[in-house]
């Protein structure tokens, strides 16, 4: 892959005087680095997303559209949160549990 080039036609530098390839690296500096690209990238998506809306609330039919949308993430929300949420444990399960730790307590 070639390297980019600066102005003088050296190595470019990156932000902190680093060219893109040196590895020296702290995992702080690394941590930056991502953090700055998520950063840019999420600018980015946020410019193209808010063209986007204008657009829509350009439409004649936005107030359907706005409520198709709302649906739609309300039952994202619902999936994820059956995906991440925890299960309780079984209310049997825990009482029989309870029973035989009593049970056990008892014998001793």
């Amino acid at each position: 892959m070639p390297q980019e080039t600066g102005p003088h036609g050296g190595p470019r530098e990156r932000a902190g005087g680093k060219t893109g390839g040196e590895s020296g690296e702290t995992p702080a500096d690394k941590a930056v680095l991502l953090v700055a690209g998520l950063a840019d990238l999420a600018v980015s998506t946020l410019g193209s997303a808010v063209g986007t809306v204008r657009g829509l609330l350009r439409r004649s039919d936005a107030a359907d559209l706005a409520a198709d949308a709302e649906q739609d993430l309300m039952a994202r929300g619902r999936l994820a949160l059956d995906r991440y949420a925890a299960a309780p444990p079984p209310t049997l399960e825990v009482l029989a549990r309870q029973a035989r730790a009593r049970r056990d307590a008892d014998d001793l």
